[in-house]
C-alpha cells in the first residue's frame, strides 16, 4: 500500500484498544473509520492512517526499523508517538490528545523530544507535517 501523501510505501499496524478512542485520535482522523483497528504509518513522510484491518501486526520492533532506528521500539512507546506526529497537523485541535498521548509515550520509557529531534535529523525522513516548527509547543504541551 503506498501513502497517499508522497507514495512510498507504508507499514501496517494494528492499534491497540485503549488507543481506539476519541480521546486518543488526532480530530481530523475520528470520523474517517468509526471503529478503527488498525492503520498505516510511512517510514518517509512519517504521516499516519487509521482503518479497520485486525490482521496487522504490532507496531514494534524490528518492524519499526524500517521507520528509523530511533523510532520508539515497543507497541507501547510506537503507537502514541505516532499518533501524536499525526496529531500535530492541527495543534490547537488536538492540544488534549496530544498531551494524553505524549504523557502516554513517556509512560513507555520513550523521551518524546529526543525522538523526535533524532527523526528530523535523519535524511531519510521528511515529515508531512513541519514537525520542527511544532516541537517548541510539543515541549509546552508536555511540561507546562
Amino acid at each position: 500500500m503506498d501513502c497517499p501523501h508522497c507514495t512510498d510505501t507504508v507499514l501496517e499496524f494494528s492499534l491497540p484498544k485503549s488507543y481506539r478512542e476519541p480521546t486518543h485520535l488526532p480530530t481530523h482522523l475520528r470520523d474517517e473509520t468509526p471503529d478503527p483497528r488498525g492503520g498505516t504509518i510511512c517510514p518517509h513522510c512519517l504521516s499516519v492512517t487509521l482503518g479497520a484491518t485486525e490482521d496487522a501486526p504490532p507496531l514494534e520492533a524490528p518492524r519499526t526499523e524500517t521507520i528509523s532506528d530511533d523510532f520508539p521500539r515497543t507497541e507501547a512507546g510506537a503507537v502514541p508517538f505516532a499518533l501524536t506526529l499525526e496529531s500535530c497537523r492541527s495543534l490547537a485541535m488536538n492540544r488534549a490528545v496530544i498531551e494524553r498521548l505524549l504523557e502516554a509515550t513517556e509512560r513507555a520509557g520513550v523521551d518524546p523530544l529526543l525522538t523526535l529531534d533524532r527523526l528530523l535529523a535523519d535524511p531519510d525522513i521528511e515529515p508531512a507535517v513541519d514537525l520542527e516548527r511544532r516541537r517548541h509547543q510539543l515541549e509546552q504541551f508536555l511540561y507546562d
